[in-house]
Protein backbone atom coordinates (compact mmCIF):
# COMPACT_ATOMS: atom_id res chain seq x y z
CA UNK A 1 0.00 0.00 0.00
CA UNK A 2 1.73 3.63 -0.70
CA UNK A 3 1.21 5.84 1.96
CA UNK A 4 0.55 9.66 0.96
CA UNK A 5 0.97 13.08 2.61
CA UNK A 6 -1.05 15.46 1.07
CA UNK A 7 -0.18 18.84 2.23
CA UNK A 8 -3.12 21.78 1.00
CA UNK A 9 -4.02 24.57 2.83
CA UNK A 10 -7.48 24.86 0.71
CA UNK A 11 -10.36 22.02 1.06
CA UNK A 12 -11.47 22.11 -1.88
CA UNK A 13 -8.43 21.86 -3.82
CA UNK A 14 -7.26 19.26 -1.22
CA UNK A 15 -10.32 17.08 -2.09
CA UNK A 16 -9.47 17.48 -5.89
CA UNK A 17 -5.97 16.27 -5.28
CA UNK A 18 -6.92 13.70 -3.02
CA UNK A 19 -9.25 12.13 -5.62
CA UNK A 20 -6.45 12.83 -8.15
CA UNK A 21 -3.98 10.91 -5.83
CA UNK A 22 -6.74 7.73 -5.76
CA UNK A 23 -7.18 8.13 -9.08
CA UNK A 24 -3.44 7.25 -9.67
CA UNK A 25 -2.62 5.03 -6.49
CA UNK A 26 -6.31 3.24 -5.97
CA UNK A 27 -4.96 1.61 -2.98
CA UNK A 28 -3.39 4.80 -1.53
CA UNK A 29 -3.61 5.20 2.27
CA UNK A 30 -3.29 9.19 2.43
CA UNK A 31 -2.89 11.89 5.48
CA UNK A 32 -3.89 15.09 5.13
CA UNK A 33 -2.25 18.53 6.44
CA UNK A 34 -3.28 22.24 5.81
CA UNK A 35 -0.26 23.53 7.79
CA UNK A 36 3.42 23.09 7.48
CA UNK A 37 3.39 22.82 11.74
CA UNK A 38 0.87 19.34 10.84
CA UNK A 39 2.49 17.95 8.16
CA UNK A 40 5.82 18.09 10.14
CA UNK A 41 4.17 16.29 12.74
CA UNK A 42 2.93 13.53 10.70
CA UNK A 43 6.28 13.14 8.98
CA UNK A 44 7.47 12.48 12.51
CA UNK A 45 4.96 9.76 13.67
CA UNK A 46 4.73 7.82 10.39
CA UNK A 47 6.05 6.53 7.18
CA UNK A 48 5.47 8.01 3.62
CA UNK A 49 6.05 6.41 0.07
CA UNK A 50 4.97 10.01 -1.56
CA UNK A 51 3.96 13.46 -0.13
CA UNK A 52 2.05 15.81 -2.55
CA UNK A 53 3.04 19.46 -1.34
CA UNK A 54 1.40 22.85 -2.07
CA UNK A 55 4.18 25.79 -1.71
CA UNK A 56 1.64 28.82 -0.16
CA UNK A 57 0.73 27.91 3.45
CA UNK A 58 -0.65 30.01 6.61
CA UNK A 59 1.89 28.94 8.67
CA UNK A 60 5.54 28.80 6.22
CA UNK A 61 6.55 27.06 2.79
CA UNK A 62 5.46 23.74 1.79
CA UNK A 63 9.73 23.68 0.89
CA UNK A 64 9.83 23.49 4.74
CA UNK A 65 8.34 20.08 4.60
CA UNK A 66 9.97 19.07 1.46
CA UNK A 67 13.50 19.52 3.49
CA UNK A 68 11.77 17.66 6.27
CA UNK A 69 10.60 14.66 4.92
CA UNK A 70 14.58 14.31 2.72
CA UNK A 71 16.20 14.15 5.81
CA UNK A 72 13.81 12.40 8.09
CA UNK A 73 12.50 9.86 5.53
CA UNK A 74 15.31 10.02 2.51
CA UNK A 75 13.38 7.79 0.89
CA UNK A 76 10.14 9.12 0.40
CA UNK A 77 9.61 10.96 -3.09
CA UNK A 78 8.02 14.90 -2.58
CA UNK A 79 6.27 16.31 -5.17
CA UNK A 80 5.30 19.74 -5.25
CA UNK A 81 1.83 20.49 -6.92
CA UNK A 82 1.35 24.20 -6.94
CA UNK A 83 0.49 27.63 -9.12
CA UNK A 84 3.81 29.13 -9.05
CA UNK A 85 5.63 28.61 -12.21
CA UNK A 86 8.88 31.04 -11.13
CA UNK A 87 12.74 30.56 -10.60
CA UNK A 88 11.62 31.93 -7.32
CA UNK A 89 9.49 28.92 -6.53
CA UNK A 90 10.55 26.22 -8.20
CA UNK A 91 14.51 26.10 -7.38
CA UNK A 92 14.65 25.58 -4.12
CA UNK A 93 11.65 23.22 -4.46
CA UNK A 94 14.57 21.19 -6.07
CA UNK A 95 17.55 22.14 -3.86
CA UNK A 96 15.54 21.02 -0.70
CA UNK A 97 14.79 17.39 -2.58
CA UNK A 98 11.69 17.31 -4.54
CA UNK A 99 11.05 14.78 -6.82
CA UNK A 100 8.99 16.29 -9.01
CA UNK A 101 7.17 19.83 -9.57
CA UNK A 102 3.76 19.89 -11.23
CA UNK A 103 1.98 22.98 -12.15
CA UNK A 104 -2.41 22.66 -10.93
CA UNK A 105 -3.04 24.45 -13.99
CA UNK A 106 -2.89 21.51 -15.57
CA UNK A 107 -5.93 19.22 -16.42
CA UNK A 108 -6.27 16.23 -13.99
CA UNK A 109 -6.15 13.69 -16.07
CA UNK A 110 -2.58 15.44 -17.61
CA UNK A 111 -1.50 15.46 -13.82
CA UNK A 112 -2.19 11.47 -13.35
CA UNK A 113 -0.33 10.93 -16.66
CA UNK A 114 2.42 12.93 -14.67
CA UNK A 115 1.88 11.18 -11.46
CA UNK A 116 2.11 7.90 -13.21
CA UNK A 117 5.61 8.20 -14.07
CA UNK A 118 6.96 7.84 -10.50
CA UNK A 119 6.83 4.32 -10.64
CA UNK A 120 9.09 4.15 -13.76
CA UNK A 121 10.82 6.25 -12.10
CA UNK A 122 10.79 9.35 -14.13
CA UNK A 123 10.29 12.35 -12.13
CA UNK A 124 6.87 14.33 -12.64
CA UNK A 125 7.37 17.52 -14.27
CA UNK A 126 4.87 19.86 -16.00
CA UNK A 127 6.19 20.70 -19.18
CA UNK A 128 6.36 24.21 -19.23
CA UNK A 129 8.88 23.17 -15.51
CA UNK A 130 10.52 21.06 -17.14
CA UNK A 131 11.94 23.58 -20.04
CA UNK A 132 12.75 26.43 -17.28
CA UNK A 133 14.85 24.04 -15.50
CA UNK A 134 16.77 23.72 -19.65
CA UNK A 135 16.83 27.06 -19.50
CA UNK A 136 18.27 27.51 -16.59
CA UNK A 137 21.09 25.19 -16.35
CA UNK A 138 21.57 26.29 -20.20
CA UNK A 139 22.18 29.82 -18.93
CA UNK A 140 24.54 28.42 -16.09
CA UNK A 141 26.77 27.10 -18.59
CA UNK A 142 27.06 29.95 -20.48
CA UNK A 143 28.05 32.04 -17.72
CA UNK A 144 29.79 29.90 -15.32
CA UNK A 145 31.21 26.76 -17.37
CA UNK A 146 32.74 28.12 -20.80
CA UNK A 147 35.41 25.52 -21.05
CA UNK A 148 33.61 22.24 -21.98
CA UNK A 149 33.53 19.80 -18.38
CA UNK A 150 35.20 16.53 -18.48
CA UNK A 151 33.81 13.09 -17.63
CA UNK A 152 35.73 11.82 -14.29
CA UNK A 153 39.05 9.93 -15.33
CA UNK A 154 38.10 6.75 -17.33
CA UNK A 155 34.46 7.65 -17.24
CA UNK A 156 33.34 7.95 -21.43
CA UNK A 157 29.96 7.86 -23.22
CA UNK A 158 29.05 6.08 -26.06
CA UNK A 159 27.71 7.75 -28.78
CA UNK A 160 23.80 6.12 -27.90
CA UNK A 161 24.56 7.38 -24.33
CA UNK A 162 24.58 10.74 -25.29
CA UNK A 163 21.32 10.59 -27.55
CA UNK A 164 19.34 8.95 -24.95
CA UNK A 165 21.22 11.51 -22.41
CA UNK A 166 20.25 14.40 -24.46
CA UNK A 167 16.84 13.76 -24.59
CA UNK A 168 16.18 12.99 -21.18
CA UNK A 169 17.43 16.53 -20.37
CA UNK A 170 15.12 18.18 -22.68
CA UNK A 171 12.24 16.50 -21.06
CA UNK A 172 11.32 13.39 -23.70
CA UNK A 173 9.81 10.16 -21.25
CA UNK A 174 11.38 7.14 -21.31
CA UNK A 175 8.55 5.85 -23.90
CA UNK A 176 9.59 8.79 -26.15
CA UNK A 177 12.66 8.38 -26.17
CA UNK A 178 12.45 4.53 -26.85
CA UNK A 179 10.30 5.58 -30.11
CA UNK A 180 12.45 8.16 -30.93
CA UNK A 181 15.40 5.58 -31.36
CA UNK A 182 13.63 2.94 -32.17
CA UNK A 183 14.22 1.22 -28.97
CA UNK A 184 11.82 -0.71 -25.99
CA UNK A 185 11.17 1.24 -22.95
CA UNK A 186 13.27 -1.40 -21.12
CA UNK A 187 16.32 -0.71 -23.29
CA UNK A 188 15.97 2.78 -22.87
CA UNK A 189 15.43 2.39 -18.86
CA UNK A 190 18.65 0.12 -18.86
CA UNK A 191 20.49 3.27 -20.76
CA UNK A 192 19.30 5.78 -18.28
CA UNK A 193 20.26 3.75 -15.22
CA UNK A 194 23.47 3.51 -16.50
CA UNK A 195 24.16 6.97 -17.45
CA UNK A 196 23.34 8.18 -14.12
CA UNK A 197 25.53 5.57 -12.62
CA UNK A 198 28.55 6.93 -14.57
CA UNK A 199 27.55 10.89 -14.10
CA UNK A 200 26.85 10.00 -10.55
CA UNK A 201 23.87 12.18 -10.86
CA UNK A 202 20.42 11.38 -9.64
CA UNK A 203 17.75 13.92 -11.30
CA UNK A 204 17.09 15.16 -14.16
CA UNK A 205 18.20 18.83 -13.00
CA UNK A 206 21.62 17.17 -12.71
CA UNK A 207 21.34 15.21 -15.92
CA UNK A 208 20.27 18.52 -17.94
CA UNK A 209 23.71 20.42 -16.23
CA UNK A 210 25.62 17.63 -17.57
CA UNK A 211 24.11 17.84 -20.83
CA UNK A 212 24.87 21.42 -20.88
CA UNK A 213 28.37 20.60 -19.67
CA UNK A 214 29.09 18.11 -22.34
CA UNK A 215 27.84 20.28 -25.25
CA UNK A 216 25.11 18.42 -25.97
CA UNK A 217 22.75 21.11 -27.04
CA UNK A 218 25.15 22.49 -29.84
CA UNK A 219 24.90 18.96 -31.13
Amino acid sequence: MTHILLLEDLPEIRVWLKALALQVFPQAQITEAARVHDAREHISAQRFDLALVDLGLPDGSGVEVVAALREAQPEAQSVVVTIHDDDDHLFPALQAGAFGYLLKEQSREQLADQLRRISAGEPPLSPSIARRVIQYFAAQQRSQFREKTPLMPGVTLTERENEVLLRVAKGFTLPEIGVQLNLSRHTIADYVKQIYRKLNVSSRAEVALEAQRLGLFRR
